[in-house]
């Protein structure tokens, strides 16, 4: 995509990747959760994204917003635990600043990821380095932000290299928020499952970019 567009062909492939890397990483994800959560942040985010790809499968393309409000809601009704809010509400946010628009510039992804990232942060009340998604999600967005002189598949590209980064520095940190947080310092040492699995979300739109 280097006209710096996305249609509503590309984000549907975007999630339709999405949903083939979560479920390769559904074991991957579990056992992160299951360090530090309940074990089921593989199954939830799998079976989520399943039926979203199967809600897209006949879904109009002329609308991004419409997309990704379908993302959205499908994901608040089938992903249990913390996260099927959270991601909803991602989408949720970014479908508001899409709708009706048949395709988006870079300044409209950015701002749709600001948006959705506002949204996680005033639902779940996490702050940076709380060891939550949004310790992927914000690091991703600065980076998209500041990549200047490059294609938006490659600013993509380096957001989801933020985002993996963000993910991996939730080692060392003790949770602030969620489940995690009731075990306090014994949950250093952990990758925080939520922020592998934006990192994940983040890296298909990179790839589906870049198609």
């Amino acid at each position: 995509m280097e006209s710096g567009i996305l249609n509503g062909d590309t984000v549907v492939q975007w999630i339709e990747r999405a949903a083939e890397v979560i479920g390769e990483n559904e074991k991957t994800l579990t056992e992160l959760d299951a360090a530090i959560g309940d074990s089921d942040h593989g199954a939830n985010m799998a079976r989520g994204f399943s039926a979203v790809r199967g809600k897209l499968a006949e879904h109009s393309r002329d609308d991004v917003g419409a997309i990704l409000k379908t993302v959205g809601m499908t994901l608040l009704s089938t992903v249990g635990g913390a996260s099927g809010p959270l991601y909803g509400t991602l989408f949720l946010e970014a479908a508001k600043v899409t709708a009706g628009k048949p395709e988006i510039d870079r300044a409209t992804i950015l701002q749709s990821l600001a948006a959705g990232l506002a949204g996680i942060q005033k639902r779940g009340k996490a702050e940076p380095l709380d060891k939550t998604l949004v310790d992927a999600l914000g690091p991703a967005i600065r980076a998209f932000e500041g990549a200047e002189g490059v294609s938006l598949a490659e600013a993509l590209s380096q957001a989801a290299e933020a985002a993996r980064q963000g993910a991996e520095a939730t080692i060392p940190l003790v949770a602030r928020k969620g489940r995690a947080s009731y075990l306090g310092e014994r949950s250093a040492g952990h990758q925080d499952p939520g922020a592998t699995s934006m990192w994940l979300l983040l890296q298909s739109l990179a790839e589906a970019a870049a198609e």
